[in-house]
């Protein structure tokens, strides 16, 4: 190492300190602003976007639109969602799948969205509910489908065909037999 090469360094050296008692020094003078974060729950701005937990869209009958296809369990890259489903019999005997239970560890989401995005029913979402502190882990798994299913209604029956009139068949004492005629020789 020369001598200009030593000089730069304690130059360069002597700069970055400069620079960061600068940053400092501003933050010194700037005026303090304190969020009163549990008194002013109220007017408290949550950005829309903001990502807290996931939760299922309820219509206002109680149902959700949750299919049970397994996309958003697959595509979680830390398995956060377990999906438990069973196959059950409609009414007009075809088969359907329906959800279990969907379960939702909110300790190990990363927030991602991947599940939201690959939904094809849209059936969940992120809320801005950000107050999830508990005291144990336990608490943060959650069921997401708290309401009961509902059953699907009957379908309705068909209405009663009108029987069709057959031909009344002759009785057996006014059959008529035909004697077979004689040949002729």
């Amino acid at each position: 190492m020369n001598i200009k090469e030593y000089f730069v360094s304690i130059f360069k050296g002597f700069h970055s300190l400069i620079k960061g008692m600068e940053v400092t020094g501003k933050e010194l003078v700037t005026p303090k602003v304190t969020e009163q974060y549990p008194e002013n729950r109220a007017t408290l701005d949550i950005p829309e976007r903001f990502r807290a937990t996931l939760e299922f869209i309820y219509d206002e009958n109680g149902g959700h639109k949750c299919i049970a296809c397994g996309s958003c369990e697959r595509n979680c890259p830390n398995q956060t969602i377990s999906i438990s489903k069973r196959m059950v019999d409609l009414p007009d005997g075809k088969k359907k799948m329906k959800l279990d239970k969907y379960m939702y560890d909110l300790g190990s989401c990363t927030f991602c969205g991947l599940c939201v995005q690959v939904c094809p029913t849209n059936a969940i979402r992120f809320s801005n509910d950000f107050e999830q502190a508990v005291f144990t882990r336990e608490k943060l798994l959650k069921q997401l489908n708290y309401l009961p299913e509902k059953d699907e209604p009957a379908p309705a029956p068909a209405p009663a065909a009108k029987p069709v009139a057959k031909p009344a068949a002759p009785a057996a004492d006014e059959t008529q037999v035909e004697e077979p005629k004689e040949k002729k020789e």
